[in-house]
């Protein structure tokens, strides 16, 4: 299917730089209201033309989706690069924003059918350790819920429970309980 959608952008790609150089002679185009340059030109005859920015733009879209699923975790700037989902107290309730989040990795690692991802739950050190362990357990499946909704496998994402054993921040204030009521998705790719 990628190989398809692929072969069809690069034969846009080509059809675009035949227009560009059958072309000779462009006029600019103006917005309807305020006079602005579009950058989009029309030919002579009428026609639409691709400028070469236009095309550079394609090229780099094109060499965007070819980008490895280890390349696309490392970018920093990527909302996949947000991998550590916050709960409130004594809840496995997921957020608007941490929803917007987790469908964005959903739909990565439905893409990405040797991407595996471990969903680690943990829970501040209020309540017992078993109850922890089961809250933990209780926000991973949430996590875990989301990610199958977008398409993700089963036999793509593992779930555990640390409970409160392995803080992410130590201390014994709101601050520190806060840091540690979370999911950590912990990527593989094969």
């Amino acid at each position: 299917m990628k190989q398809h959608s692929l072969i069809n952008k690069l034969y846009l790609l080509g059809l675009t730089a035949i227009f560009v150089t059958a072309c000779a002679t462009t006029q600019e185009v103006s917005g309807p209201d305020d006079g602005a340059q579009t950058g989009a030109t029309v030919g002579s005859d009428g026609s639409m033309i691709i400028t070469e920015d236009d095309v550079g733009a394609s090229a780099s879209a094109i060499a965007d989706e070819q980008m490895t699923a280890q390349e696309m975790l490392e970018q920093s700037d990527s909302i996949l690069a947000n991998r550590t989902i916050y709960f409130e107290f004594n809840s496995a309730k997921l957020s608007d924003e941490t929803l917007a989040i987790l469908e964005a990795h959903g739909a990565f690692i439905a893409e990405n059918g040797n991407v595996e991802v471990r969903l680690e739950g943990h829970a501040d050190e209020r309540g017992s350790r078993e109850y922890n362990i089961a809250l933990g357990d209780r926000r991973a499946q949430s996590v875990r819920r989301v990610l199958l909704l977008q398409g993700a496998s089963t036999d793509q994402i593992d779930t555990v429970s640390y409970g409160e054993e392995q803080p992410a921040m130590p201390g014994h204030d709101e601050e520190s309980w806060a840091e540690n009521r979370r999911v950590e998705l912990i990527y593989k790719v094969r």
